[in-house]
């Protein structure tokens, strides 16, 4: 397996078919259509991660940094392909080029019932935090 920075010509729309597979813990919104996917890689571009092996794209984490804090908005790894590190990979990998940015802290929002994605987080060190997501669309 080859982890590498996502490319969109190369990548978009098997990850768009990554996330659409999934399940419910990646909800597909307005800024993960193509155009909002290119204005996001003009910020932090090295932050988007594939998973490749054997020419398939296996697994993708979309992390962001503000400059202040990170955010992790997808992590999604191909069923087949589960519980076999793909997704530990690729948060290590998301979280070593933060470091490098200067990121101190990161978040990501995991839904309530998805008691996989709460384990898998909290092997990896991330604890739950008493907040209420809010949130207000402009456009």
């Amino acid at each position: 397996m080859q982890l590498r920075t996502f490319d969109f010509d190369r990548d978009y729309e098997a990850v768009r078919e990554l996330w659409s597979q999934a399940g419910s813990g990646i909800q597909l919104s307005p800024s993960d259509e193509p155009e909002e996917i290119r204005h996001k890689l003009k910020r932090d571009p090295e932050l988007f991660i594939v998973a490749e092996e054997d020419g398939r794209l296996v697994g993708t984490v979309l992390g962001g940094y503000d400059g202040r804090r990170g955010i992790v908005y997808h992590l999604a790894v191909a069923v087949d392909r589960r519980r076999q590190g793909i997704g530990k990979a690729l948060m290590e990998a998301l979280e070593e080029r933060m470091r490098a940015l200067g990121c101190y802290k990161y978040y990501l929002l995991v839904t309530r019932n998805n008691h996989a994605a709460v384990h898998f987080y909290e092997g990896l060190g991330c604890e739950r935090m008493d907040l209420d997501v809010m949130g207000k669309v402009l456009r």
